[in-house]
């Protein structure tokens, strides 16, 4: 949701709903992760962490493990399965140069979006915890 005034998203019901909800739903998580791919595509030593040629298929699940994580539709689960990011991530070795570079471009795609501030600091805080995950 836009406030009007400011112009940033999730400030008229900031305090109601789940977070998908309070940002704009599935139109800012495109937008995020689009944005993000956008810099995974342009950045050698963390696109070789993508074995397709295409990036479109990795774009799709993580906008839909984003919109169920932050309390949209399920679509992630019932078309995936559960999440299990260990396990699904375990045949990568990221470097710590490949998860700054993930992060430098998560944190850039979130820069995009306008936040109010309470719902950037929970989504930032989540993608800082994510390395950690794999």
């Amino acid at each position: 949701m836009v406030d009007t005034d400011s112009g940033r998203l999730g400030e008229v019901s900031e305090h109601s709903g789940t977070l998908y909800e309070r940002v704009g739903g599935h139109e800012t998580f495109a937008k995020m992760v689009r944005a993000f791919y956008e810099g995974v595509a342009n950045d050698p030593p963390l696109r070789a962490l993508y074995p397709e040629e295409d990036l479109g298929p990795a774009e799709e699940r993580l906008l839909l493990f984003f919109i169920q994580y932050w309390g949209g539709p399920k679509t992630y689960s019932e078309t995936r399965g559960h999440p299990r990011l260990r396990m699904r991530h375990a045949p990568y070795a990221v470097t710590p140069t490949q998860r700054d570079r993930w992060l430098h471009h998560m944190h850039a795609a979130i820069d995009t979006l306008g936040m109010a501030a309470r719902e950037e600091t929970e989504l930032r805080e989540y993608i800082d915890r994510q390395p950690s995950s794999w």
